[in-house]
């Protein structure tokens, strides 16, 4: 970049050194979309589809939701799996009822009956904040259950809340195998997490930030606390019940309320904290790690702990896992409370010196 300086032009490396970084990581993520929709799919088999690659990307999806509450916005939310539950039945109530209505509108109304929920209960958020809040959330979750096991409207009248779809189409598409599903989860992954890239990076966004580190500066420079926080629980819990709809449609395809138990509450809300919080990459490596880690420990823990003659089974796993996840929850919450996604941006910057430093 040149500029002008007592006469003499000169050159200034502060623009390209701005500009390269975000040249290099577009680049970066066009040569991941492209290994995403293309090489992927040439390598990876149905197994590696159904058990992770898809559990994995809806999982992203909910979580990229989970942190813009609680990561960008800053309220604490327990009620995420509550979220997903309206927009699983939700989706379904309009796909059944409503003949010959496509896949993606369902989705997309699952997601408002979610969005209209989440609203309702993001209410307390004006009075109350901290732990208040996430009991309220919890609410939620306890409130979701209850409804779609007794009120049988829900769930067309079926005894056990159980419902089921299939002959599931995109397009005149059929989403039988799992290479679609896996495209068709991908494609939406992308759609929102590129919505929600630019909108936290938006006048919103500023004003989600705001309210989090200070609701009460927010407000005194103009940002309507209301506004802003039921924006928050608006579109978060739009975009966790689209998570919960494909989660119901696409990867279990048939499910009853206890499919959306308060565990996935915790564990979305473990994926941010992981993942890093107020960072959409973050969600993704959040993801990724709790879908990978209990596969990860199922395989190789028994293999570990044969070395040293100590058997260990099934349920012994189990516990080993909440004990793994509760022990990187608090490391990360002291040691790098902005998570996974903080330790790759390092990395990053250190790899644009290396061998240079200096």
């Amino acid at each position: 970049m040149f500029y002008r300086e007592n006469g003499q032009f000169k050159t200034s490396y502060r623009a390209d050194q701005q500009v390269f970084p975000i040249l290099q990581d577009r680049i970066a993520i066009g040569l991941l979309l492209l290994a995403a929709f293309v090489l992927v799919p040439m390598l990876a088999s149905d197994y590696l589809f159904r058990a992770i690659l898809v559990p994995f990307l809806i999982f992203s999806l909910a979580a990229i939701g989970v942190n813009i509450l609680v990561g960008y916005c800053g309220q604490i939310s327990l009620g995420s799996g509550a979220f997903m539950a309206v927009g699983a039945y939700g989706a379904y109530n309009f796909f059944v009822r409503i003949p010959g209505l496509p896949l993606i509108p369902a989705l997309i109304l699952g997601g408002l009956c979610a969005m209209a929920f989440g609203i309702l209960f993001g209410l307390p958020s004006l009075r109350v904040k901290g732990l208040y809040l996430a009991v309220a959330t919890l609410a939620a979750q306890f409130f979701a259950d209850w409804m779609f096991l007794r009120i049988k409207w829900f769930t067309l009248d079926t005894p056990s809340g159980s419902v089921s779809v299939s002959n599931l189409q995109v397009f005149g598409w059929p989403l039988e195998s799992a290479l679609s599903k896996y495209w068709f989860c991908l494609a939406i992954l992308v759609v929102v997490a590129l919505l929600a890239k630019n909108l936290v990076r938006g006048a919103i966004g500023r004003e989600w930030m705001a309210i989090r580190d200070m609701d009460v500066a927010a407000a005194v420079i103009g940002i309507r606390p209301m506004y802003a926080k039921l924006s928050a629980f608006a579109v978060s819990s739009f975009i966790v019940g689209v998570a919960g709809a494909l989660w119901a449609f696409v990867y279990l395809g048939a499910w009853e309320p206890a499919a959306f138990s308060v565990d996935y509450s915790f564990r979305l809300l473990f994926m941010v904290i992981i993942g890093g919080l107020g960072s959409i990459m973050g969600s993704f490596f959040g993801a990724a790690f709790i879908v990978v880690l209990p596969i990860a420990l199922n395989q190789f823990l028994p293999l570990l702990m044969g070395l040293f003659g100590i058997e260990i089974s099934t349920a012994g796993i189990s516990h080993a896992e909440l004990m793994i996840f509760g022990g990187l929850i608090v490391w990360f919450l002291i040691v790098e409370p902005h998570g996974l996604a903080k330790l790759w941006s390092i990395g990053k910057q250190k790899l644009r010196l290396w061998p240079f430093p200096h």
